[in-house]
């Protein structure tokens, strides 16, 4: 396996060189910190309706959403009723997928949950960069449709620091012997955290910098 400034010297000779590979990396927001939980809701509903589906027509119907889910308040979404639930069904306004706007009621139980440890933005942000794929697998157990690459999308809009295991950083943890096929099961993904932590320690960078070094050494 390549040292994290072998695989980063790859990628700037991609992309023209140092100081231009550096500019186009992305920085954890420490603003996530303090998201209200309606936005993080409005994440969660967004990557949920984005996933398998054209990311430009959820975009521009978007204000549509953010009406027919009373701008993703909590509590309202939480206790949605049948009546709402078929009102949403008919909306043209937005995508109507029956389990995927369902999800966003189940979600909104789930962050109400998070209240008793502090809140979403409390128990997403402090969780150690360390164990990230432990916080993955908490939003696919407890949360709706948050597994996979849909979790780590809230996450990486949101600005929380993390990796996103898409095609290219896949295909260099691959490359470099890490994994040898896109990593789903839990002992794949602790290969994979196990090996960011390793290129953190040597590079002193975010998880957030490593995934797009990664996946800009391949695309």
């Amino acid at each position: 396996m390549r040292s994290f400034d072998e695989i980063f010297d790859i990628s700037a000779a991609r992309h023209g060189g140092a100081p231009a590979l550096e500019a186009q990396l992305p920085k954890p927001n420490p603003a996530a910190a303090s998201l209200p939980e309606d936005r993080w809701l409005s994440l969660m509903a967004k990557c949920v309706f984005q996933a398998g589906f054209s990311w430009t027509v959820i975009e521009t119907k978007w204000p549509g959403f953010e009406a027919a889910f009373d701008q993703f308040n909590v509590a309202r979404n939480a206790f949605m009723d049948e009546e709402k639930l078929d009102a949403l069904l008919r909306n043209t306004d937005i995508v109507r997928n029956g389990a995927k706007i369902q999800s966003v009621r189940d979600n909104a139980v789930f962050l109400m949950d998070l209240r008793q440890h502090g809140g979403a933005a409390k128990v997403f942000c402090d969780w150690p960069s360390t164990d990230y794929v432990g916080l993955l697998e908490m939003l696919k157990t407890q949360g709706s449709r948050l597994g996979g690459g849909t979790g780590q999308m809230v996450m990486r809009f949101a600005g929380r620091d993390g990796f996103v295991l898409s095609r290219d950083v896949t295909a260099r943890l691959i490359a470099e012997g890490v994994i040898d096929k896109p990593a789903t099961s839990k002992t794949a993904l602790r290969q994979v955290q196990e090996t960011f932590n390793s290129w953190q320690e040597q590079s002193g960078r975010s998880l957030m910098e490593i995934s797009r070094v990664l996946a800009m050494s391949c695309g």
